[in-house]
């Protein structure tokens, strides 16, 4: 089943999210905010392009305090920006290291109307300027307001999803799910993580995935001690189990889950290990209510795995958020305490340390409802599977 979804948004979309930053912005008192960040240039334009991962080229969104966002960019994006809702777009030839769009950002800044007299723009938690810092520095020197921090706010404004952008999400998860599905149909001892996890991608590409850009794989005797390396050229061998945990992205948007295989075997403890991690999401996933907070759903998971003989968790976090990136605040730990709202879209993440050196971590995707929470990824076995 090939996916049908319909790509990108209306503009009832942006206007929405344009409305609720620049009612964030009087709170705030800002009089314009500069977005630099591929996810908040594409966030608040629609701006969607594969053409970041060259760093040569600074890129520039300006959301007043009052209507339109206005693009000022390299000139080699101007077609495409002109097919988004935002009219005003303001080129130069870059790159141009002597002034790559300093000058016009500046000026543009300078002629917004100045009622409080201070510009936002991403410089905290979790955010970056993707821009030359002398060229920031420059920057705040030629405009005449104050530059402040807005980051918070504009990851606060993206927790909570549209009903188009939870589609979204919905169907790169099954996506990945028909890829998890079909692991048990090739998997074997013989081929190496590297191996398993090319063909995983493929599949999850041929069903409908644009890019695969997380594949990664731990595998070990009876365990594995890392989620963050490989896939690498180790040879899957009896006796061993295996994560692949995977991010898939379909018209911008992210999944983000694991599943788990023993092959030939496993011990009790590591079996038990995996129901403990299986349990711990099924109490996140009961946790995860409006009005309850990030810290209850750590809570809920971590006491099953305490209860169950962890031993530590060595991630540091039970989950967090997705979207438009890998992972978005916030993070499900003991002190984040953000409050759940409706449309936050979420992954549960227990894991555990249950023997030295060994290590078993789930997750699920899931969004927060008006009446609790619902899986956006179809939930894994509840005992680990062995694959013969």
């Amino acid at each position: 089943m090939k996916s049908i979804l319909q790509r990108g948004f209306t503009t009832a979309e942006f206007e929405m999210r344009a409305t609720k930053a620049q009612q964030m912005m009087r709170e705030k008192e800002v009089d314009a905010i500069v977005l630099t960040t591929e996810p908040n240039v594409r966030y608040f334009s629609g701006f969607h392009t594969q053409f970041w991962h060259s760093p040569t080229r600074p890129w520039f969104l300006i959301l007043p305090a009052e209507g339109k966002p206005i693009a000022v960019i390299p000139e080699i994006g101007a077609s495409g920006m002109a097919g988004t809702w935002v009219e005003d777009i303001r080129t130069w030839a870059s790159p141009c290291p002597e002034d790559d769009g300093i000058s016009i950002v500046a000026s543009v800044l300078n002629s917004l109307p100045s009622r409080f007299g201070r510009v936002g723009a991403t410089l905290g938690i979790e955010s970056h300027l993707r821009m030359p810092v002398n060229n920031y520095l420059q920057l705040t020197k030629l405009v005449t307001k104050e530059f402040v921090d807005v980051s918070l706010a504009i990851h606060e404004l993206r927790q909570v999803k549209s009903a188009a952008e939870i589609e979204k999400t919905r169907e790169i998860c099954r996506i990945t799910n028909v890829g998890f599905d079909k692991i048990a149909s090739y998997a074997k001892v013989g081929m190496t993580e590297r191996e398993i996890c090319k063909q995983f991608g493929i599949d999850m590409l041929m069903e409908g995935a644009d890019e695969c850009p997380y594949i990664i794989a731990g595998s070990g005797q009876d365990g594995y001690d890392s989620i963050i390396m490989g896939p690498t050229d180790r040879v899957i061998e009896e006796g061993d189990v295996l994560i692949i945990d995977t991010g898939a992205v379909r018209d911008g948007y992210f999944s983000d889950f694991d599943r788990n295989w023993a092959f030939g075997h496993a011990s009790e403890q590591t079996k038990a290990a995996y129901r403990a991690t299986y349990e711990a999401t099924t109490a996140g996933f009961e946790a995860a209510r409006p009005g309850n907070t990030t810290s209850d759903i750590y809570n809920a998971m971590w006491k099953v795995l305490e209860a169950n003989g962890a031993l530590g968790n060595d991630v540091g976090r039970l989950g967090h958020g997705l979207g438009m990136e890998l992972t978005e605040r916030p993070s499900n730990t003991a002190t984040d305490n953000t409050v759940l709202k409706p449309g936050m879209v979420m992954t549960l993440e227990p894991g555990m340390v249950y023997a030295p050196g060994k290590s078993m971590v789930h997750e699920e995707n899931i969004v927060i409802t008006e009446n609790g929470a619902e899986w956006l990824s179809r939930r894994a076995a509840p005992e680990l599977p062995i694959i013969d």
